[in-house]
């Protein structure tokens, strides 16, 4: 069993969180795989259902989004239903048809700000990409080219008032580690906040009790 095999069997043994949802974040900076962690996590789930943060944020609401994800995706799912939101389109900046989201055991949420504060009392875990902003930006910058160098710019600034105003780190339950092969599983800083974690860390691993 691999390190991602491990980390969703941990995942499905915790308690659901939002109605009979195991609602999982995957915060970090812009650029540190959030994206890559979420698809490869969810693929070892069987094909979990990923919310992307960027189909709910626009252009003038780089983080103002907490009323969408609140409508369309919290509160359906909180009463065991099927979630429906409408991804932002970042070339005709506007909203598309309705997507559907189902309850599944496992939902994954991956984005910058995913762990936020008005984010927090609906999941059951948090996961933070361990890579420092500057290395994520310049991965990022290069990943999106320099036709995108003015976002970049508004970008970085707009991220690093976030973090200052509302934390994620500080939160996590893992910090996630990418390496050549595979990822590390490490104690987040709330991980020793509480005697009653469910997901323990072995050597590295991630495993559940």
């Amino acid at each position: 069993m691999n390190d991602l095999d491990r980390a969703a069997h941990a995942l499905l043994r915790l308690p659901p969180s939002c109605g009979p949802v195991r609602l999982v974040a995957v915060d970090g900076h812009a650029g540190s795989g959030k994206s890559t962690l979420a698809a490869r996590l969810a693929g070892a789930l069987g094909g979990a259902p990923v919310l992307h943060l960027d189909d709910l944020a626009t252009h003038e609401e780089l983080f103002a989004w907490t009323g969408r994800l609140r409508r369309q995706v919290l509160e359906p799912l909180s009463r065991g239903e099927t979630a429906q939101y409408r991804p932002y389109d970042w070339t005709h900046r506007c909203f598309g048809e309705p997507r559907p989201l189902p309850p599944a055991p496992v939902v994954l949420v991956e984005g910058v700000g995913a762990g936020r504060a008005v984010v927090r009392p609906f999941l059951a875990w948090l996961l933070w990409m361990e890579r420092a902003p500057e290395e994520s930006w310049i991965r990022g910058r290069h990943r999106d080219g320099p036709e995108q160098t003015e976002f970049w710019d508004g970008w970085t600034l707009a991220e690093t008032r976030h973090f200052a105003e509302d934390p994620s780190r500080a939160f996590a339950d893992t910090l996630v580690r990418e390496r050549r092969e595979g990822y590390d599983w490490l104690p987040g800083p709330s991980a020793t906040a509480g005697q009653d974690q469910i997901i323990t860390h072995r050597d590295g691993s991630m495993s559940a009790n």
